[in-house]
């Protein structure tokens, strides 16, 4: 009828969507730069961040590493993905996008190749550990980071408790003048309820008993490897790792589901701004 008109709904950016992916990214991102402030920090107190150059003198892993790794690469998508929603910013959303599909196709491409080679990946791990037992004395939150691990799984180096012969502190060679000297670090005894206070001590000399044949001693520390032990652990407790792997995997998918949705959005706008452009140039 004349006089009225015809009113079409104009594209329009998700609310929802939007605001949803600017909350997700922020809580990342905060917890990113806790992350990294953390492992900063901590390279600070150790002197590190002084003298960069100790970064490559241990030999095994700083643990502080992961830290800073994991705080760095969710910082960065945290940012990309909070402003990129919030301004609306579809470089930024596609950056977030490609970053965190990388990272999700890696993670694919690590749990198979895992699968396939295994043994490959138990012969790294045990070489990876036994770098790590070499550098145990040497820097102290790795050192914490063994002695967890082998506390956790009730384990003693990567093989079994002679490992710790590579060592300088515990090995037992007769010119190693060390008191740990044929010993193992605390963490490899079998703990006893009874005791309140931890006995740092317990691990002395126990090796050396061994090779004496007290086998009775066996039952003072823990004689299976940890990469046997981690193993086991795994096949126990599979159906809950691999739900994480996928919980993870499932937050992944949605987060680019949601920014390559939202980009749409934001091009369909600007389409839109195109078009009655180009109209009100016609018109005129």
């Amino acid at each position: 009828m004349p006089g009225k008109h015809q009113h079409f709904q104009e594209p329009e950016v998700g609310c929802c969507g939007k605001y949803f992916l600017f909350g997700f990214n922020i809580v990342f991102w905060v917890l990113g730069a806790l992350f990294l402030a953390i492992g900063l920090w901590a390279w600070g107190e150790k002197g590190v961040l002084s003298n960069i150059s100790a970064l490559t003198d241990l030999g095994g892993l700083d643990p502080v590493w992961l830290f800073v790794v994991v705080g760095g690469i969710m910082s960065v998508l945290g940012f990309a993905g909070c402003i990129g929603a919030l301004r609306e910013n579809t470089f930024l959303l596609k950056f977030f996008s490609v970053f965190l599909g990388l990272i999700f196709f890696l993670e694919l491409a690590t749990g198979i190749l895992a699968f396939v080679f295994k043994d490959w990946i138990r012969d790294q791990l045990n070489f990876f550990i036994n770098n790590n037992v070499k550098a145990y004395r040497d820097d102290i939150d790795l050192q914490n980071l063994i002695d967890f691990a082998q506390e956790y799984w009730s384990c003693c180096g990567a093989r079994g408790p002679n490992d710790w012969n590579l060592n300088i502190y515990f090995n037992c060679t007769d010119l190693n003048p060390s008191r740990e000297r044929c010993g193992v670090p605390f963490s490899c005894c079998v703990r006893d309820p009874a005791e309140d206070v931890l006995n740092t001590q317990c691990g002395y000399d126990v090796r050396l008993k061994l090779v004496r044949g007290e086998l009775e001693q066996q039952g003072s520390i823990h004689t299976k490897g940890c990469v046997g032990q981690f193993e086991k652990w795994l096949q126990d407790n599979l159906i809950v790792v691999a739900g994480v792997f996928v919980g993870i995997a499932l937050l992944q998918i949605f987060g680019i589901c949601l920014a390559q949705n939202l980009v749409s959005d934001i091009k369909a706008v600007k389409a839109n701004w195109i078009k009655h452009d180009d109209g009100y140039k016609l018109l005129k």
